[in-house]
């Protein structure tokens, strides 16, 4: 039987979303990756294990994560009925919807039909009768927003999520499901969107100022460019990477010679400071108290313990910002 470490929350530091009651690890766990039925549910539960012994409280789950669509929630399901159900209450667990998840015009964008019905399966695939946040996953051209912001007023009245968020959202369509939401009363306090210290389209679409500006939480996914920002690939492509076991979302043409050398002279950088690339490109993100944490994923242990000491320096000189910027940039 699973007993979580007594010391696990003297091992992470907790920050607060937005301007909510609601307190996020720094680092947290997502199962976008190695939590579906190709995986190994041993190393699984290992993975949840390590995180929770070392206060990371929150896992991130979407109904399409897989593969299958599906699987890494009922994968997700099992670990809670085996080992945390004791444990939920310390626990902030969130899902999404939004991509397509099932044939027909109602398993996909953001109708309301779509949004509680697929809320629904996700409850049943991991035994909950709540989240503590549910994500509309991405914005819906079609769908008025209003019918979006009022499935998710109505997801939380009946009591199946505690909080809503938004993911893949930019600063103006942001700034208006705000209005609204805020207008029904609905506890909206986190976007999720991608960035990291190559993609900064966050601070392009104006998503990172409008957040802070309105006081809403920002947790990150992909802070490490799926693998990029590792040392992983400093000197080639190893044979069981993802770029060659699992093409779906890293490929090999990513890693030429320019990003590469990119990737080199950073890694460089993060020596210097006393840190692993990985680490610095978390750290990164971090830097300015504006995103209140960065999801990580893993495919074993030993990389989510490496990955939360990036919360021990988060301190970065100007000098140090500008050499960052000018490499990935070009700026002077």
């Amino acid at each position: 039987m699973y007993r979580a470490a007594d010391d696990r929350y003297e091992k992470m530091q907790y920050k607060r979303c937005g301007k909510s009651g609601l307190m996020l690890p720094l680092v947290s766990l997502g199962l976008w990756h190695n939590f579906g039925d190709n995986g190994n549910f041993d190393n699984m539960k290992d993975m949840c294990h390590t995180a929770f012994d070392h206060g990371i409280t929150q896992f991130d789950l979407a109904n399409n994560y897989g593969p299958e669509p599906g699987a890494a929630e009922r994968n997700f399901g099992k670990i809670l009925k085996e080992d945390f159900l004791p444990y939920r209450d310390e626990m902030i667990i969130t899902t999404k919807a939004g991509y397509t998840m099932w044939d027909g015009p109602y398993g996909d964008w953001g109708s309301r039909k779509y949004l509680m019905a697929s809320l629904d399966q996700s409850l049943k695939r991991m035994g909950l009768e709540y989240v503590d946040i549910f994500y509309h996953h991405r914005m819906d051209p079609n769908t008025p927003l209003e019918e979006t912001m009022e499935a998710l007023a109505q997801i939380v009245r009946s009591g199946k999520a505690l909080y809503v968020g938004l993911s893949n959202y930019d600063g103006p369509t942001l700034e208006r499901a705000e209005k609204i939401l805020s207008e029904l009363h609905v506890p909206f306090v986190i976007n999720q969107n991608r960035y990291n210290i190559f993609d900064r389209k966050i601070e392009e679409n104006g998503l990172k100022e409008t957040a802070a500006r309105l006081e809403k939480g920002i947790i990150c996914f992909s802070p490490l460019a799926q693998g990029v920002l590792t040392d992983r690939y400093l000197d080639g492509v190893p044979a069981d990477s993802r770029v060659r076991t699992d093409g779906r979302f890293l490929k090999e043409a990513a890693l030429d010679q320019e990003k590469m050398e990119k990737v080199r002279k950073l890694n460089a950088v993060a020596a210097r400071r006393g840190q692993t690339l990985a680490e610095m490109a978390l750290a990164w993100i971090l830097k300015d108290g504006i995103v209140t944490s960065v999801l990580i994923g893993a495919s074993r242990p030993a990389q989510i313990l490496d990955n939360i000491k990036a919360i021990d320096h988060l301190t970065f000189s100007e000098e140090e910002l500008q050499e960052i910027d000018k490499i990935c940039l070009g700026f002077e």
